[in-house]
């Protein structure tokens, strides 16, 4: 017995529900439509222009046919109709329930009564078309947002913070004025969900940016004390999970031991800013010279506990509070991939000098127990920024301040030294943090090279070079001393690195590696960096395998508390501390 009218169209409807459950349901339903009409389906749009059709359905004509139906019923006024079309067909159409205007047209069906179909169509397609459209302006509002915070964390990375600052103050959650750097290292497809979670942790007040460099970093400027109680907290808060001591940011064995830098104020590469001299060095199995209590890493989100860890509400005799703990350890245990490396407090303009710590200290974690390590100080190259230091960074940087541009298009000294600056942190993946092409990034720096005249692309003793002046040409100290100086003659690098400062600042980088043993010590990098930091060239000098020099390298990561292998590297301070010593 043939089935009924009535049980045909509850059929229809039926299938029409079940497609409207599936991913891509427009274009599933309007395939479906097609294959029961017997004619193209296509949804169009008010102007003319065919926004959905049937997978692989590209006929001009259909589009044409469609299009000259729309102008059609708008003339007449009609929510629906069946109109002439090109060579004969038929146009059925039928407007959806939508804003703007989106039409329902079938070209050429088999079945001349098909009106019915198309109506119940229709309100399952409006909703469905809708919710296609929704997604579609949520995505774009996404990825805006996501490059909106990535222009501010970009802004405050070259130095210009009021720019930032202002971005910033229209998204949401204003920048706050002292921050901590967290570099989560995890799987991609995991960022978001880590950003959601650092996001709630820290109360909303967090500044999380995908990395634009590497598709596996997230990168979050945290403010040092925001967050709902029991979450976080002071360094000898336990654990929950383990009954252990949950650190501020890790345990000693985890504080990785570089210098910290102070950022430029003219978006060229981050300066370090100084540390005390007696700070000791993980390796040794102690903790660095502490500073006062407000300039140790701390976890983000502390509460008003007091200093011995006591429980407020258990000394009132309320309620205990929920152990506190710290961000990076919420961090590892909601994604055991994960590894975290975090800065030590600074101002916001210090951006990329925490940066550049917290890519230290991921170094250190990637091989910690405990997956996290926080940055630990020591002394940095700002010693060097004298008179003497500020003349010979000049003078190597004057060609590149001095350069005028042959056309309005072409890039001046400011964004010439900004590019000097990144190459140097990112090499080849420069070009992903300033947006340009990998061609023109190339470029650039050939056109360095040329204004220069050192072979910044591809000499290590360059680089290092260029590296110390950024460094010192934005020190203020520097510039300071330059002013009260008498003229004197042209310095060269020798000169700078041959003061008394400069020794004790070398010593004081390379004594890691010294007491790191012969493996990992100074034989092993002071042939790396002959090599120009070429790992196969190393390998070979070394009379080894790769895997096992890059072993011993990263070896020397850990004792060094820097990454070496990874950008930004410590390969040019320790080239400059050993050229400081004459052991290179």
């Amino acid at each position: 017995m043939p089935a009924s009218p009535s049980d045909l169209r509850a059929d229809d409807i039926l299938a029409l529900a079940r497609l409207s459950t599936r991913p891509g349901a427009v274009r599933a339903m309007l395939g479906w439509l097609t294959r029961r009409t017997g004619g193209p389906a296509v949804l169009v749009g008010d102007m003319g222009r065919v926004l959905a059709g049937p997978e692989g359905e590209r006929d001009p004509t259909v589009a044409r046919a469609a299009a000259d139906a729309v102008a059609e019923l708008r003339r007449r006024g009609a929510p629906s109709a069946v109109l002439g079309g090109a060579e004969g067909r038929p146009v059925h159409l039928i407007a959806l329930d939508t804003d703007p205007r989106t039409y329902l047209a079938v070209v050429g069906p088999d079945d001349p009564h098909c009106g019915t179909l198309l109506a119940d169509a229709a309100r399952t397609l409006a909703l469905c078309w809708r919710l296609e459209q929704a997604e579609r302006a949520r995505r774009r509002i996404e990825s805006a947002e996501g490059h909106s915070r990535e222009a501010v964390l970009h802004l405050l990375m070259v130095g210009s913070v009021p720019a930032a600052q202002r971005i910033a103050g229209a998204l949401r959650p204003a920048l706050p004025g002292v921050i901590q750097v967290y570099v989560i290292e995890c799987p991609q497809p995991r960022r978001r969900e880590i950003a959601r979670r650092i996001d709630r942790e820290a109360g909303g007040g967090a500044w999380i940016v995908p990395c634009p460099v590497r598709p596996n970093h997230v990168i979050a400027l945290v403010p040092p004390e925001t967050g709902p109680p029991g979450r976080t907290g002071p360094a000898d808060a336990t654990d929950p999970a383990t009954g252990t001591e949950a650190s501020t940011g890790t345990d000693a064995s985890t504080v990785t031991g570089p210098a910290p830098t102070t950022a430029p104020t003219d978006g060229t590469h981050p300066a370090p800013e100084t540390h005390p001299a007696d700070a000791t060095h993980p390796a040794t199995g102690t903790h660095p010279a502490a500073p006062a209590a407000p300039a140790t890493p701390a976890a983000v989100g502390a509460v008003g506990a007091p200093a011995d860890g006591t429980d407020p509400a258990a000394v009132g005799g309320g309620p205990p509070r929920p152990p506190r703990v710290s961000l990076d350890r919420l961090i590892v245990r909601l994604v055991p991939e994960s590894r975290v490396g975090v800065s030590e407090r600074v101002a916001l303009r210090d951006t990329p000098t925490a940066y550049e710590q917290a890519i230290h200290a991921l170094a250190v974690a990637r091989n910690a127990p405990e997956r996290r390590a926080a940055f630990g100080g020591d002394l940095d190259v700002t010693v060097l920024a004298g008179p003497a230091g500020y003349r010979w960074a000049s003078e190597l940087l004057a060609p590149c301040l001095r350069y005028a541009p042959a056309r309005r298009a072409d890039p001046g000294p400011q964004e010439l030294l900004g590019t000097l600056g990144s190459w140097l942190s990112f090499g080849g993946a420069a070009s992903r943090h300033l947006k340009i092409h990998r061609n023109t990034l190339a470029a650039r720096v050939r056109h360095l090279d040329e204004l220069l005249g050192v072979p910044v692309s591809r000499s290590l003793a360059a680089q290092s070079a260029a590296w110390l002046a950024l460094r010192l040409y934005t020190a203020p100290q520097a510039a300071a001393a330059l002013a009260q100086a008498p003229p004197e003659p042209a310095v060269t690098l020798e000169a700078v690195l041959g003061t008394p400062a400069a020794g004790t600042w070398a010593r004081a980088q390379l004594r890691p590696l010294e007491q790191a043993g012969p493996a990992t010590g100074l034989e092993t990098v002071r042939t790396w960096l002959r090599a120009d930091a070429r790992l196969p060239a190393a390998a070979a000098a070394l009379g080894i395998s790769l895997p096992g020099a890059r072993k011993r390298l990263t070896r020397a990561e850990d004792a060094l508390g820097r990454s070496l292998l990874t950008a930004p590297s410590a390969k040019y301070e320790l080239w400059l501390a050993m050229r400081a010593l004459g052991s290179l």
